[in-house]
């Protein structure tokens, strides 16, 4: 599958860990492009054939996902009139607000402290959603190299202030040798074969507070391109991406699976 590069979240001074939040206006939370029957008609087979891989659910997420399916109905009736009437089989509340949108989407419930309560990810990008619902915020990212140091309390912090007039996004990638948008969890490697066949793989991440239940709502869409579409469409793409590989700190490559990607890619990429 390989889409136009909507997103191309390579920063000139290289890689970097940060949270990279930008404010999001609501007319632009749920994204609509040509894919759109495609990608939902994959989201209903993987409902289908592997639902317990990609639902999980606790009952202190069900009213929060019960507000979470009423906000994207209006929100797809007040800026995508089209598809605001969209019928499907009523299951779980996360899950029939999946069926509407090309979004993945995760809810986080304010307890002793944030924890993921509900969550229908059809496009994982080499995760298992069973392991992570219940668990809190730091138990997610424990394995992000660096983000205990630096991240976890101002992640918290922004959490605990999330107000619903006040909505952010921010964006993701990594580099994967498949184009599928289903990456269940696996063990994390280097991408094998020819470099020109791998997919650059970018997500749009939003995150809401619920005005009624206060709830966190995390939404993931994701993109993917190959790298040979991606270079020819910017010629200064395949330099771009192999100094953001270089940068990344040893213990970010061997958590990602970039070691010794950009060497392979330069190689590739650069003839």
């Amino acid at each position: 599958m390989s889409f136009a590069p909507r997103y191309v979240p390579l920063d000139s001074k290289g890689w970097r860990l940060a949270m990279g939040l930008r404010p999001l206006d609501l007319a632009q939370w749920l994204e609509v492009d040509e894919h759109r029957d495609e990608e939902l008609a994959l989201k209903s087979r993987l409902l289908e054939s592997s639902y317990h891989a990609v639902v999980a659910t606790n009952p202190q997420g069900d009213e929060a996902s019960g507000e979470l399916l009423e906000e994207i109905r209006a929100n797809l009736g007040t800026y995508h009139r089209a598809l605001a009437n969209t019928q499907s089989p009523p299951g779980h509340p996360i899950v029939d607000a999946s069926r509407l949108v090309q979004e993945d989407l995760c809810v986080l419930v304010r307890e002793d402290t944030w924890r993921l309560r509900a969550a229908c990810v059809c496009f994982p990008s080499r995760w298992d959603l069973g392991t992570k619902i219940g668990t809190t915020l730091d138990d997610i990212h424990q394995p992000v190299p660096g983000y205990d140091d630096h991240l976890a309390r101002p992640t918290t912090l922004f959490f605990d202030r999330l107000q619903p007039d006040r909505s952010f996004w921010r964006l993701n990638w990594t580099l994967l040798d498949s184009p599928d948008l289903f990456q269940p969890a696996r063990a994390r490697r280097a991408p094998a074969g020819d470099p020109t066949r791998w997919s650059f793989r970018v997500e749009r991440q939003t995150l809401r507070s619920l005005p009624r239940t206060g709830a966190v709502v995390f939404t993931i869409r994701t993109y993917v391109t190959s790298a040979t579409a991606m270079c020819e469409h910017d010629d200064t793409f395949a330099s771009a991406l192999v100094h953001a590989l270089e940068t990344a700190p040893p213990d970010v490559q061997a958590y990602k699976g970039w070691t010794g990607v950009a060497s392979a890619l330069r190689d590739a990429l650069g003839s």
